[in-house]
């Protein structure tokens, strides 16, 4: 699902939020979307988790509907193989302030996401060494302070996302040189 037109999921359901906001069901999401369809064995691999466990998982994903199965890759009747529903799921945080049951769901997603942030970062950081330097070169750190109105942070967040979908477009993974980048943003007001 490299540069295809992004297709967009938007989550309204607190129980959705919560089946999502789970260490391996988020990572088994990722994978599909960034290698695309795999079966269930190979998820296991490449997660390092029981076959029982992944095809678990992948249920508890399919039955809200971020992923599906994928049964044309299959060599036999027992192979089961799944794909990502969507390339993008999304919610509105504001939406969710005056539903209690969907702030706390969408606050634990939110929470989970970021903790799997934090581990790709690391996981990066524990392997730059290993890379060639053009790599290192072009890898981006940084965070910076504005003083912004209510709407400038609106128009903030659409060039933002705005960007992102232009290299989503570019994106290619049948390059020789081409690489799996992570893009990692978050523009918010600070606590005062």
């Amino acid at each position: 699902m490299s540069n295809e037109e992004p297709v967009r999921m938007h989550l309204t359901d607190p129980r959705a939020m919560r089946a999502l906001a789970h260490a391996t069901r988020l990572r088994l999401l990722g994978e599909l979307r960034s290698r695309g369809p795999q079966s269930v064995g190979m998820l296991s691999e490449v997660l390092d988790e029981a076959v029982g466990s992944v095809s678990y998982h992948l249920s508890k994903l399919a039955e809200h509907g971020f992923v599906q199965e994928a049964p044309e890759h299959a060599r036999s009747r027992r192979e089961r193989w799944w794909r990502a529903s969507h390339t993008l799921t999304a919610w509105e945080p504001l939406e969710a302030l005056g539903d209690p049951e969907r702030k706390a769901a969408s606050d634990l997603l939110r929470r989970a996401i970021l903790d799997r942030y934090q581990k790709a970062l690391q996981s990066y950081l524990d392997a730059e060494a290993t890379f060639e330097p053009e790599w290192v070169r072009g890898t981006a750190n940084s965070d910076r302070g504005y003083h912004l109105t209510a709407e400038e942070l609106g128009e903030l967040r659409a060039e933002l996302e705005a960007l992102a979908a232009r290299w989503q477009q570019r994106s290619n993974a049948d390059r020789a040189d081409a690489r799996l980048v992570t893009l990692i943003y978050h523009a918010f007001r600070r606590p005062e």
